[in-house]
């Protein structure tokens, strides 16, 4: 009977950790406690909600750029 952890950790946590990962800044202790208690569906979701302010932000700057 091996019987996974409970994932614990709430929606603001996942967002965290991949706005740090956009960074490539990450403690492995960090990683490790992420891995362990994320729930992957949120830092899923996160993820697109982090591309696509990316990438407003971008198409932003190239708009005041061109102006």
């Amino acid at each position: 009977m091996n019987k996974q952890p409970q994932r614990k950790s709430s929606f603001g946590a996942s967002m965290k950790a991949v706005f740090w990962s956009f960074f490539g800044v990450r403690k492995r202790r960090d990683y490790e406690h992420d891995a362990a208690n994320l729930n992957p569906f949120h830092v899923i979701l996160a993820a697109l909600i982090g591309v696509a302010i990316f990438i407003g932000v971008l198409v932003m700057v190239v708009r005041f750029a061109v102006s």
